[in-house]
C-alpha cells in the first residue's frame, strides 16, 4: 500500500468520524472500506465473530499479530476494560503510524501498545518486555504463511496456556491450510470454524478459526 493510499484512508477517518469515540471511528473506517476502497481489516462481518469471541472470554492479557492500520486492535479496546493489556505486533513502520494515528483519534492510545518488528523476531521477547507468562487472548490476521510457524513459537515460549482463546481470520481466503489442519487436529485444542464472507465483499467465501487451549 503506498503512502498515499494510507494518507487518503486517515484524512477520511479524522475528517468523517468524532475524535474521542472508538465506536464512530470504527464505523468510519467500515465505511471507508464499503464505499471507497476494501482494506485487508477483519471488517464489520467477521468482527462480530471477534467480538463475540472476546466477549466470551474476558481477557486480560491480548495479543494481536498483523496490526496493519489499527483497525482490529481499536476494536478490541472498545470491547475490553481499560485496563487490559492489548499488544500488536507490525512490520511496516508506515502502517504502525497510521494505527498509532486512530488509536489517538480514537482516544485508546495508552491502552494498546504497537511492537514494530517482525513477529518471530519480536514473540521471545514478549514475556519480558511486558511482564507476561502467557496471554489470554491471541488474535492472528497477519502474513497467512507465518500463522502456523508464529504459532508454534507462541507454543514453544509459553505464551499460550490452558484456556488461551487463538482467533485466526482468513481461514478460507486467502486461506492458512496449513494452520487449520494443525490446530483441527491437536489434542490440545478445541477449534470451531465459523464461516461469513471476505471483509467489505458479500460473495467471497471465508471465516475465522476460533480455538482453545485445553
Amino acid at each position: 500500500m503506498s503512502r498515499d493510499f494510507r494518507e487518503a484512508f486517515l484524512n477520511y477517518v479524522l475528517k468523517n468520524s468524532h475524535s474521542g469515540d472508538a465506536s464512530s471511528v470504527i464505523n468510519t473506517i467500515d465505511e471507508y472500506c464499503w464505499t471507497q476502497q476494501a482494506l485487508m481489516n477483519i471488517g464489520d462481518g467477521k468482527g462480530k465473530i471477534l467480538d463475540a469471541a472476546l466477549q466470551s472470554r474476558q481477557p486480560k492479557t491480548v495479543l494481536e499479530l498483523g496490526t496493519f492500520l489499527g483497525y482490529s486492535s481499536l476494536r478490541m479496546a472498545s470491547q475490553l476494560p481499560e485496563d487490559t493489556l492489548i499488544v500488536t505486533i507490525e512490520v511496516n513502520p508506515e502502517s504502525a503510524a497510521t494505527a498509532r494515528r486512530i488509536h489517538e483519534h480514537a482516544g485508546v492510545e495508552n491502552r494498546i501498545q504497537i511492537v514494530l518488528d517482525q513477529t518471530d523476531r519480536a514473540i521471545p521477547r514478549l514475556s519480558k518486555q511486558f511482564n507476561v507468562d502467557s496471554f489470554d487472548f491471541i488474535f492472528i490476521d497477519h502474513h497467512k504463511e507465518a500463522y502456523l510457524s508464529d504459532f508454534k513459537l507462541l507454543e514453544n515460549v509459553g505464551l499460550i496456556k490452558r484456556g488461551t482463546m487463538i482467533v485466526a481470520d482468513n481461514i478460507i481466503y486467502p486461506g492458512a491450510p496449513d494452520y487449520a489442519n494443525y490446530v483441527r487436529n491437536n489434542p490440545h485444542y478445541t477449534s470451531t470454524f465459523h464461516e461469513s464472507t471476505l471483509e467489505y465483499d458479500k460473495n467471497i467465501r471465508d471465516g475465522v478459526e476460533v480455538s482453545i487451549r485445553q
